[in-house]
């Protein structure tokens, strides 16, 4: 007997007719002899509906308040799913957050998971019942609710999953697993049998929406099995799980990219001990989060200084540099938001060489001019203009023959 944890995002369970369909999906598994926990998502455009009611009362919601407000999505469709499980004669038993109970800080709106007590969820499994469980929620220790932030659900599923010792936990979305990169830019995409926690988790921080990066962190530290399958069509999906020596073989596993990147560059800053903080201090300050970083010295004894922000930061970052400009006695500040970031990723970049060379050749052949570059253990990132992302993406894609490379 093994026991999965399911999770439905939101447009799995956004109307009652799809509702019912993830019923039998689970009623099949549950009647093969395995043993489910469902974890899911608030129906499809209801967590965007109660933050607009919130927002009618007041501009900026009172976090506890809106917390209690939020969770109450989860609580329909645990209620209803549940239902349609009882109505095709599975039992099943529907928790909120605070009823299994899943144990947080007392960060609202944006918790995080310290502890989950496992032995009422273990006694229903037992008995012979499906566990219906609220995502994206839980209860501090002052009985307080609380949120995991968007997308929360995905990090209840694994969590719940490490807690009650599942043999995987798999994540039900809208597609059919993670692909070598978005397939709507590039239609010879190809499905990923496997992919490694590492790999994962830098496709989620460079732009793929496929997992929560939080969820792939949790499920990487308490060594979840985690699998990416479609609500709506059959299929494996893909297996995130830890590097194997006979995925070695893969150079490139997926590409990467972020529309919402913006660049802001600092000329003839005094090239003197501290100046980065001078610089970014403030920038951080303001809660403006910075991703790739370069500098450069000049003959003068000056540095230009050029950071990335998310576009939405933009005006405001830019706004501050033009003040640190003046206090550093600086030359100017110039700015760009029509950028991309475009990202290789693959743990075989460790023990392989020439994947830089082949990556900038590849833009260089096309005349896609690099702005910055940024490098990991097992990634490259590089800025180009916005014009050129999907021709970027397209021959990176064929450059490293990701159509062709077969799975392992």
């Amino acid at each position: 007997m093994a026991l999965y944890v399911y999770k439905f995002g939101g447009t799995s369970v956004g109307t009652v007719e799809r509702i019912k369909v993830v019923a039998e999906k689970v009623k099949k598994a549950h009647d093969a002899g395995d043993q489910i926990v469902v974890v899911v998502s608030a129906m499809s455009g209801e967590t965007n509906r109660l933050v607009g009611l919130a927002k009618e009362m007041q501009a900026q919601p009172t976090e506890r308040e809106l917390d209690v407000l939020l969770s109450t999505g989860e609580q329909v469709t645990i209620a209803l799913l549940c239902m349609a499980l009882h109505n095709v004669g599975c039992e099943a038993s529907s928790y909120t957050g605070s009823q299994v109970k899943i144990l947080t800080d007392s960060s609202f709106t944006k918790a995080r998971i310290r502890d989950i007590e496992s032995a009422k969820v273990h006694a229903d499994l037992n008995a012979g019942k499906v566990v219906v469980v609220a995502g994206f929620q839980g209860v501090d220790e002052l009985g307080n609710i609380t949120t995991l932030g968007r997308g929360g659900s995905d990090t209840t599923a694994v969590a719940l999953a490490a807690a009650l010792k599942a043999d995987e936990c798999h994540i039900y979305t809208d597609v059919d697993g993670v692909y070598t990169t978005d397939p709507r830019v590039e239609p010879k995409a190809r499905k990923l049998d496997k992919i490694t926690f590492e790999e994962m988790l830098e496709l989620a921080s460079l732009g793929s929406k496929v997992l929560q990066i939080r969820s792939v962190e949790f499920a990487g530290k308490y060594n979840v099995a985690l699998r990416v399958l479609s609500s709506f069509t059959e299929g494996k999906g893909t297996l995130i799980t830890y590097e194997e020596s006979q995925m070695e073989s893969a150079l490139i596993s997926g590409i990467a990219f972020n529309r919402d990147e913006a660049k802001l560059t600092i000329t003839g800053v005094p090239d003197l001990p501290g100046i980065a903080f001078k610089i970014l201090g403030p920038i951080a300050d303001a809660n403006i989060e910075v991703d790739m970083i370069v500098q450069n010295i000049a003959d003068d004894e000056t540095t230009d200084f050029t950071f990335t922000v998310h576009r939405n930061d933009y005006q405001k970052a830019k706004a501050l540099l033009e003040n640190i400009c003046t206090e550093l006695g600086a030359r100017k500040v110039t700015g760009d938001d029509n950028i991309v970031k475009v990202s290789i990723v693959g743990v075989g970049m460790r023990s392989h060489a020439g994947i830089a060379s082949t990556m900038f050749k590849a833009l260089a052949d096309e005349r896609i001019n690099i702005r910055m570059i940024a490098t990991s253990e097992i990634k490259i990132s590089v800025v180009v203009d916005e014009k050129y992302l999907e021709l970027a993406v397209r021959v990176l894609h064929s450059a490293f023959n990701l159509d062709k490379q077969a799975n392992v």
